[in-house]
């Protein structure tokens, strides 16, 4: 998951745009059969005036599995790893918070995975790729959308604005 700021009009008010592709890995022009260590990532460009990074954190960790090592339902290999590419440091002690109280919860089923990295270049896959689980729901690794309000309930309230406040995002 890579999160960029823009303020563009778009279908749902706090998202301006995604895009599906690959980063943080080590081949050039990556494609679908030939992206060596990249993952496969979306881009989320946001209004942060109406969404916080925060806010889109809590929803990547309810609709995969963070605590799986490479691997994404029926999806092996370091592509499918869970992964949050940052552009900032502010993004990436959000991310590290985040991380750390959703860890403390004990709401998961084992300890979070996921790999926090500096955004490097992304690359737009290719266009059958885009919209892809739209086009073939059955298809889709992450079937199911953790609660989320007991989610945050459950973790204490991690997920609450005392830490929207404290946080050098909004």
């Amino acid at each position: 998951m890579l999160l960029g700021h823009a303020g563009s009009a778009s279908p749902h008010p706090t998202v301006s745009s995604t895009r599906v592709g690959y980063t943080g890995g080590d081949v050039p022009c990556p494609t679908y059969e030939s992206h060596g260590t990249h993952a496969e990532a979306i881009e989320i460009v946001f209004d942060p005036e109406m969404l916080s990074y925060r806010q889109i954190l809590e929803f990547f960790f309810r609709i995969h599995d963070p605590t799986t090592r490479n691997r994404q339902g029926d999806n092996i290999g370091t592509r499918y790893r869970s992964a949050i590419f940052y552009l900032s440091q502010a993004q990436r002690l959000t991310a590290q918070a985040a991380i750390v109280d959703l860890d403390a919860s004990g709401v998961l089923p084992g300890r979070i995975v996921t790999t926090i990295e500096p955004a490097g270049p992304f690359w737009e896959a290719e266009t059958e790729q885009q919209d892809y689980f739209e086009r073939h729901p059955a298809e889709r690794a992450c079937r199911h959308i953790r609660p989320g309000p007991g989610l945050a309930a459950r973790a204490n309230l991690a997920f609450g604005a005392a830490v929207f406040r404290s946080s050098p995002e909004r």
